[in-house]
């Protein structure tokens, strides 16, 4: 294919994207649903009659469907996504296959594939990827722009194979970072004892059988005297909803813990506490950030929603939904998330932008080395932006030296005073 035919085949996609906001805003205006889809149908028939009719040379339409159909879902969220015969295949496949990742929690903000944060102790995290990092390259092919499950399938491969990153990372010049894959298992959440008989949880996942863990820590940092907690949720992103709720059951006795929604807000299912699972009734804080995601954000939602305690930090990334593949002509496929984790309150975390995704904590507080971060959303790509030229790790700057841990020392604080705002379990 000529690059003038990949140029059009861009525009197209674009164009495409275009009519079709620009024909709800039309529907609007003219007082019909804004989401009529014969409206779009027929915005669609005609920018394709025009491709058939005037399109300089002579169009692949396989491929026009399949870019339009890319585009479809790429309006959707970052975990809705078109699949062509293979994908589907080899998301079918996903079990069987010896193909290993990076271990990091993804995402997409602004176009960009986005580091939600790194599994402590996996490769990405040996590596050198930090929570916030942009990878623009991956073995030099471009990722802006293309879905995160295509991002992720350039990511995955053979046990021990190296993958090349090109980072975009705040307040630094890019860099490249080579990881090699390899099978891994998140640490367990990690405890120790503070002045105050303060105990403190670093729960760094929160997969399968996590939350029987950190019930094993909260067991024993009480038979240490342990009277008030803080429970580390920063750069825990991902996991599984059960091990969210298990968790939050552990401090929370009655109530609400998390729902799930569906289509038009509707709740799916509740979580109840167990009045029988709680184990903890001192006062508790938790300590969040961006990396915070997922199951985590089920725990500090319910202390937040049930008044059980304090959240300081930074607000959450907003993640926690569930996507069904649906079969399409030819084998082709499409995942659509059909269910996202919503808190107590029904509030999801994945919301319709960045504004509205994510748990705002009780008490905020930035840690002073991100006070400049470049934002995602004001990265453009180009080589003016505040990050540019590429390095290699081992030409980079020598790290600074550990900054104090703010938001942990103001937890700390919080529950020193005695004034973490909760009432008892």
């Amino acid at each position: 294919m000529t690059l003038r035919t990949k140029f059009s085949l861009i525009i197209l996609s674009a164009t495409l994207a275009f009519y079709a906001g620009f024909g709800a805003w039309i529907s609007t205006r003219a007082q019909q649903p804004a989401n009529d889809p014969n409206a779009q149908l027929r915005i669609f028939d005609n920018v394709l009659q025009h491709i058939q009719n005037d399109y300089v040379d002579e169009p692949n339409m396989e491929k026009v469907r399949a870019g339009a159909l890319r585009g479809l879902a790429y309006g959707l969220d970052p975990y809705s996504t078109y699949l062509t015969a293979d994908q589907v295949k080899d998301f079918n496949e996903s079990g069987k296959k010896n193909d290993v990742g990076i271990g990091a929690e993804l995402s997409q903000v602004a176009s960009y594939l986005y580091v939600i944060a790194p599994m402590k102790g996996s490769p990405s995290d040996l590596a050198g990827l930090h929570a916030g990092d942009i990878i623009e390259y991956i073995d030099g092919k471009a990722t802006r722009d293309i879905s995160l499950y295509d991002a992720k399938q350039l990511l995955n491969g053979q046990s021990g194979s190296e993958v090349k990153l090109r980072v975009l990372r705040a307040n630094a010049r890019p860099l490249t970072l080579t990881v090699k894959r390899g099978s891994f298992r998140a640490p367990a959440a990690e405890a120790r004892m503070e002045a105050g008989k303060i105990g403190i949880i670093k729960i760094n996942s929160l997969g399968d059988g996590e939350a029987a863990d950190v019930k094993s820590r909260v067991q024993d940092l009480v038979k240490q005297g342990a009277i008030k907690i803080v429970l580390d949720l920063r750069d825990s992103a991902g996991g599984s909803l059960t091990e969210g709720i298990a968790v939050s059951n552990l401090f929370i006795k009655d109530g609400t813990l998390a729902q799930t929604i569906g289509r038009e807000g509707k709740t799916l299912k509740t979580f109840p506490a167990d009045p029988k699972a709680a184990i903890f009734a001192g006062p508790v804080v938790a300590v969040i950030d961006n990396g915070t995601a997922g199951a985590a954000e089920i725990i500090a939602s319910a202390l937040l929603e049930r008044n059980r305690g304090q959240v300081v930090g930074e607000k959450s990334f907003g993640a926690g939904a569930e996507q069904q593949l649906f079969s399409l002509r030819d084998g082709d496929g499409l995942l659509l998330t059909v269910v996202k984790w919503a808190s107590a309150n029904a509030k999801p975390f994945l919301g319709e932008d960045r504004a509205r995704s994510g748990i705002t904590p009780s008490v905020e507080v930035k840690r002073p080395e991100l006070a400049d971060a470049v934002a995602p959303d004001d990265l453009t790509g180009n080589d003016d932006d505040a990050v540019k030229q590429p390095q290699d790790k081992r030409e980079a700057a020598p790290e600074a030296k550990p900054v104090e841990d703010v938001q942990l020392k103001k937890a700390l604080e919080l529950l020193r005073e005695n004034k973490p705002a909760a009432k008892a379990a």
